[in-house]
């Protein structure tokens, strides 16, 4: 299937997803995550209607945005790897959002360097993994009352990274979980849910999906990433 199909099918889906829980598909932002895919890959899903892109790596993102600033596309662009405090200044320029904001230092570090009010998500590791970046939700309402009081963080939402199983209903409860720290801390934004297991997601409130493999097909290999 053409990456143009692939999105028509993915939509369908979302339709169906948000339908089951009563919600609206409107409600929910695609995030197309393009890493190691091709500036003209990303081309072909902005022209069959992705409108918000997610990049990992700064390095491989620059020329990708440019790329497409030139034919005259103007996605939003989101951040969705790990940012380290050393790049921040360059993320805040290339980026519309950065999700993945998993440290008080981090938001720190972009309030202090960037050049504008910078849209973001706090990461947060629900599930706990030791090889996961992110608040604890026990610590998340003291960060954020920290992070709130930052002159350049605009603090949208929530953002997570279930765990990978088999069965999608064995990672219900982390995005039910997010869900409820999301309301309890007062903001808009979720975004959760990955090919394997975004219509659950979506069920259990999901306002961001971050889809590659659904999108793009399976991701090339990248040696050393």
């Amino acid at each position: 299937m053409s990456i143009a199909e692939n999105v028509q099918a993915l939509q369908r889906r979302i339709e169906r997803a948000a339908e089951s829980a009563n919600r609206s598909p409107d409600e929910v932002a695609l995030v197309a995550v393009s890493k190691t895919f091709s500036p003209d890959a990303i081309k072909q899903a902005f022209e069959a209607g992705i409108r918000h892109i997610g990049e990992n790596w700064i390095q491989e993102a620059e020329p990708k945005i440019k790329y497409l600033e030139a034919l005259g596309m103007q996605p939003v662009w989101h951040l969705v790897g790990h940012l380290q405090t050393n790049k921040v200044k360059t993320a805040a320029e290339l980026f519309d959002m950065i999700e993945s904001v998993d440290s008080l230092r981090l938001a720190e570090a972009i309030s202090k360097r960037a050049s504008k009010r910078v849209p973001v998500l706090l990461e947060v590791n629900v599930a706990g993994e030791d090889t996961k970046n992110g608040f604890s939700p026990a610590d998340l309402p003291a960060a954020l009352a920290s992070i709130a009081q930052l002159p350049a963080v605009d603090v949208r939402g929530l953002m997570t990274v279930a765990p990978q199983v088999e069965d999608p209903e064995d990672v219900r409860f982390v995005f039910k979980r997010l869900h409820e720290l999301r309301d309890a801390v007062g903001l808009d934004e979720l975004s959760m849910g990955m090919t394997d297991d975004f219509e659950v997601a979506i069920q259990e409130g999901a306002t961001m999906v971050r889809i590659g493999r659904a999108i793009f097909g399976e991701r090339p290999l990248v040696e050393g990433k």
